[in-house]
């Protein structure tokens, strides 16, 4: 039977390279599938893991009706897939319309997201994926801390200071431009310490010799 994954996790932690490797998988094995992605950041029609992977997809939108677009596709083609890349920015309406293509038309559904925003708060998206999926995965590529435990939170950053206000989806990346994300664990990220304003707290420390 077809069936509704959710393969949650951090940033950082691999989502779309284990992604684009489920779909090189299926289509191995000679099954034919389609890829759908959101606000990559190797623009728009793409789906890019940070080791420089890089496949055609299809771009979601606000209004993207998923059940006619695969009820189009499949006029022209099988489709014994679907690849859904981060799912956490798709509404529940359209979570709603996988889970409807997984139970009317047999095809299995795997999508792949965060679970929680800059503030711990769950993403539309995810959180319908969680009450819907008939499994819900998490990813096994740990994610580090700069203190070395476990990242379980994303916190968003401002020249390197971690900020608790804002709108919920603002893309940026882990290393690059003035909004950027970091992965922390629990203790830092309650305590607003990023890797950044550690170095710089450090930096301000007097010295033995200044002592």
């Amino acid at each position: 039977m077809a069936e509704l994954v959710f393969y949650s996790g951090t940033m950082d932690c691999g989502k779309s390279t284990l992604a684009l490797q489920t779909a090189y998988n299926y289509r191995q094995r000679g099954l034919r599938g389609i890829i759908f992605s959101m606000n990559d950041r190797a623009g728009e029609g793409k789906l890019s893991s940070r080791l420089g992977l890089i496949w055609d997809a299809y771009e979601v939108q606000a209004k993207t009706d998923f059940w006619k677009v695969i009820h189009q596709l499949r006029l022209e083609s099988r489709v014994d897939y679907i690849i859904c890349d981060e799912v956490q920015f798709y509404s529940r309406e359209q979570v709603d319309q996988l889970a409807r293509i997984v139970d009317e038309a047999g095809i299995n559904v795997y999508g792949f997201g965060i679970t929680t925003d800059f503030l711990t708060r769950l993403f539309p998206g995810s959180q319908r994926m969680l009450e819907l999926s008939d499994r819900v995965e998490r990813l096994q590529v740990e994610a580090l801390c700069w203190c070395g435990a476990r990242a379980t939170h994303n916190a968003r950053t401002v020249n390197g200071k971690m900020v608790r206000e804002g709108a919920q989806v603002v893309v940026g990346d882990t290393d690059a431009g003035e909004v950027a994300y970091e992965v922390l664990c629990r203790k830092h990220h309650m305590q607003g310490m990023t890797a950044v304003s550690v170095h710089a707290n450090a930096l301000s420390q007097p010295t033995l010799l200044e002592k």
